[in-house]
């Protein structure tokens, strides 16, 4: 399942998304991933949650971020949720569409069984009309 929290910039995605993950963590029995573009976060989250910077690994496009994701999911059996902060930067689709992406991360969601979480720097007006019934938060 892919779950979309999208909003303008500032209105509160990031705040919504920490407490969602922290809350998720007593719920799951598998492991969690945080994706952001730096650490800044790194201290609000419960340290059950992994962390990972993707500033270190230098994606050029968002092909290789999904090969990134399918890394990730490949080497933890137990991974259960991914949570994606500053979706369009982090996967470099800032300015482009985001339904190609969306759609490969579901497909790897009903492959693998992980839920994905993502936040996104939009209004729910700019998304196309398939991905709205993914929205679980509007800002």
């Amino acid at each position: 399942m892919v779950q979309l929290i999208v909003g303008q910039k500032g209105k509160g995605k990031t705040k919504y998304l920490l407490d969602k993950v922290n809350s998720e963590v007593k719920n799951v029995s598998g492991n969690i991933v945080y994706l952001d573009k730096s650490t800044k976060h790194m201290f609000e989250l419960n340290n059950k949650v992994r962390l990972i910077d993707v500033s270190d690994f230098g994606f050029m496009n968002s092909d290789e971020f999904i090969g990134f994701i399918c890394g990730i999911i490949s080497q933890d059996h137990d991974l259960q949720q991914m949570y994606f902060d500053s979706f369009l930067k982090i996967a470099r689709l800032e300015n482009c569409s985001i339904t190609a992406v969306i759609d490969k991360l579901e497909k790897l969601s009903e492959q693998f069984g992980v839920d994905f979480v993502l936040s996104v720097s939009c209004d729910e007006k700019e998304l196309d009309d398939n991905l709205k019934a993914k929205i679980i938060v509007s800002l």
